[in-house]
């Protein structure tokens, strides 16, 4: 051993260690970003720069302000949706105003400490959004990789599959059939590559061998196939929103979507921060201050003309188990992006469109899980179940905004049985020693949740816990959830936890 390494203090090691482990977790998330920023610029109907552009100031700076340290933010799946019809209605200068101003609003809801209301919303609701917009995803992405272009209607483009199928020829390779070609290459190697991956190489991603698969069979076949169009300079491709698209921001439809936007990113992100906690024993989120990082972040989106960001699960699981210790790995993976769009914009222009499409077609597929409903059927029964139906049949029958507002109506229906009652009493007592009790009374309610979980987080972990939940009236499914994760985190913490029988105590698996 060297005198050096014998001098190293503790301290040095762990940060020394800290600093590989980012660095390595940097790679495997740019991997997986480059191509979801691209695919998701493709499917929002704008060029694929404008993703990368989120990609890089997510990474750099909401990165560097995030409250959630292991969290990723770039362009999410869950707003290609939107910005799609944002385009078609109002045209793509409208963008960067509007999320300059959603931005804003994000910056006064964590200002305001709002942060913990949006964990609030029912996750019957955001499941069956996310499951909507998936299906929207793929209804999309599939004439995509049929080599035309998606129309403006979802249900229309969902509709219209079985017609685009049958038309391909099974003897002649056109222009839709080479385009195919490429789309089910990409799709067969992501997904088989996810299914027989040694462990040794777990940490290269599937969507980007797909993208290299699907470019490789284009390039070697020579097939006339559309590619994505990357300008030589990432400069060249910031569009900063002029007065006049600024002044249209007093009409109040487009006020509506910037709120739309706002509060449907500020979802997306807190919930997927609550998920991506539930993934490690590091510190947990600041919710109040990730608002504010992704305020930031969406302004300065806004102001270069770019995609909407949110904090993203894909990115941010693959963050975790690359073993990443700090926020320092999201802040490299969006130096990557930078330096790699500075430097080799020629190799983007060599990925067909296809492929992106066969990578979207994947990513949406997934999003609509049924695996949720299930779960919510299961433990929670049929209210729950049919909120997340009512979302998902109003997000892709009607619109984004519409399909939320419909599952968040039906919610309130759980509060009609407890009108009358809606107090909730939380009562903390300390035992001997280490040992602690917290004891809930009356309505468990998500009208309660943001009472619910700061009584909750601040107990600290370890000793003895016993959570008496016996004079509840009503637990609902959306405070189960957060009750029940919050149990999970203190046993992964140490902390012994008994919680006492009840009429709800089979809700709450965290409790076993």
């Amino acid at each position: 051993m060297s005198a050096d390494t014998a001098a190293q203090t503790p301290a040095e090691a762990s940060r020394g260690g800290a600093l590989s482990r980012d660095l390595t977790a940097s790679i495997v998330v740019f991997l997986v970003a480059l191509p979801l920023c691209m695919g998701i610029a493709i499917a929002s109907g704008v060029p694929a720069e404008k993703g990368l552009i989120t990609g890089i100031i997510g990474g750099i700076v909401v990165g560097a302000l995030a409250g959630s340290p292991l969290q990723v933010s770039g362009p999410a799946a869950g707003l290609a949706v939107i910005v799609f019809e944002i385009v078609q209605k109002h045209g793509i200068g409208m963008l960067g105003p509007l999320l300059v101003l959603a931005g804003l609003i994000q910056l006064a809801a964590g200002a305001l400490k709002l942060g913990q209301w949006f964990r609030a919303i029912s996750p019957a609701v955001v499941h069956g959004m996310l499951a909507g917009i998936g299906l929207l995803i793929v209804a999309g992405q599939v004439h995509v990789m049929l080599g035309d272009s998606p129309g403006p209607h979802g249900l229309r483009n969902l509709l219209a599959i079985p017609e685009a199928f049958f038309s391909l020829s099974p003897v002649t390779l056109g222009l839709a059939e080479q385009a195919f070609l490429v789309g089910a290459v990409t799709i067969g190697a992501m997904v088989g590559w996810e299914k027989i991956r040694p462990a040794k190489l777990k940490l290269i991603p599937g969507a980007l061998l797909g993208v290299l698969a699907g470019t490789l069979v284009a390039a070697a076949f020579g097939l006339d196939v559309k590619k994505i169009v990357v300008p030589e300079s990432i400069i060249a491709a910031i569009d900063v929103p002029t007065a006049a698209n600024f002044a249209r921001l007093a009409e109040p439809a487009l006020l509506v979507t910037a709120l739309a936007i706002a509060f449907i990113a500020s979802a997306e992100t807190l919930l997927s921060a609550a998920a991506v906690d539930r993934m490690h024993d590091g510190p947990r989120t600041k919710y109040n201050k990730e608002l504010f990082a992704q305020g930031v972040g969406n302004m300065l989106c806004g102001a270069a003309g770019a995609l909407p960001m949110t904090g993203v699960i894909v990115r941010s699981s693959a963050n975790v188990q690359a073993g990443a210790a700090t926020r320092r790995s999201a802040i490299l993976h969006g130096l990557w992006l930078l330096a790699f769009v500075a430097l080799l914009p020629m190799l983007l222009r060599q990925v067909p469109s296809a492929a992106l499409a066969g990578v979207l077609v994947v990513t949406g597929w997934r999003l609509v899980s049924l695996q949720h409903v299930r779960h919510l059927f299961e433990r929670y029964g049929l209210l729950p179940a049919a909120i997340w139906a009512a979302t998902f049949v109003g997000v892709v029958a009607t619109d984004l905004l519409t399909g939320v507002l419909i599952g968040m109506a039906l919610t309130l229906l759980e509060l009609v049985p407890h009108l009358r009652s809606m107090r909730l009493s939380i009562a903390e007592r300390a035992g001997d020693g280490a040992e602690r009790e917290v004891s809930l009374e009356g309505a468990a309610t998500f009208v309660q949740l943001p009472r619910i979980t700061k009584a909750l987080e601040a107990i600290p972990d370890g000793g003895r816990l016993r959570l008496d939940t016996q004079r509840l009236s009503c637990l609902d499914h959306t405070c189960a959830e957060v009750i029940d994760e919050w149990l999970k985190a203190k046993r992964r913490a140490g902390t012994k936890v008994e919680v006492s029988p009840g009429p709800f105590a089979a809700r709450l698996a965290g409790a076993t």
